[in-house]
């Protein structure tokens, strides 16, 4: 059985500020922004290239029965990207408040840059920068195909 993780609810205070934010500072596109159903408004946001978005909505948690999370109160959230410094370049010229890129370690994956939103969740940036020739995307793919072949053990 394939199962793909595609959608994190995001707990959030403001959802036209945390739409706007995300939109606008981050670079995440809005995929959704309506009410599915009477009284209840989804805002879906997908960063460029994820195949993992955010929903934002406060309605989100009952649909489930649980008890919503505290705004701010989701800490590691993390994105990769291949050039963490045209990451860093292209997020700051859109107004967001980064840190600057902290180098752990020389190897591909140990580079991190952190953001808040505006209720205090917390994000890392990875440059990862095996995704500039192994796009995560084409990666499943590419196993997919291979678990699909008869050859496949």
């Amino acid at each position: 059985m394939a199962m793909t993780l595609e959608v994190l609810p995001l707990p959030v205070s403001d959802i036209d500020r945390a739409r706007d934010f995300y939109r606008d500072k981050v670079g995440f596109h809005v995929d959704i922004d309506q009410e599915v159903m009477p009284g209840m408004r989804i805002v879906q946001l997908t960063p460029p290239g994820s195949g993992c978005s955010i929903a934002l909505g406060d309605s989100i948690w009952e649909m489930a029965g649980d008890t919503r999370p505290t705004p701010g109160s989701y800490q590691g959230l993390q994105l990769c990207v291949a050039d963490i410094k045209a990451a860093h370049a292209e997020l700051t010229a859109r107004g967001l408040e980064i840190s600057e890129p902290v180098v752990y370690a020389p190897d591909d994956g140990a580079t991190f840059m952190y953001f808040k939103d505006p209720d205090g969740n917390g994000w890392a940036v990875q440059e990862y920068r095996r995704r500039a020739t192994e796009p995560l995307h084409q990666l499943l793919t590419d196993q997919a195909t291979e678990a699909g072949s008869p050859d496949h053990s």
